[in-house]
């Protein structure tokens, strides 16, 4: 079961919900005034930061080429 629960699946799911998450709080942060740059753009990287993981992580559950 500990395996089940340190699965790259179950990270890929994770990363998934944190990525959706961000996109939520940075568009309701693009609506407030004042904007805070900084924080937008803080977000906005960790949200790219998120999403090269995923991809990385999608490479290896499910590669494209034959090994």
């Amino acid at each position: 079961m500990d395996t089940n629960l340190h699965s790259p699946e179950r990270r890929l799911i994770e990363l998934r919900m944190e990525h959706a998450d961000l996109d939520a709080l940075i568009d309701r942060a693009s609506e407030q005034l004042p904007l805070d740059e900084l924080m937008l753009r803080r977000l906005k990287k960790r949200r790219l930061a998120l999403r090269d993981e995923i991809a990385r992580l999608e490479l290896v559950l499910d590669p494209k080429e034959p090994a």
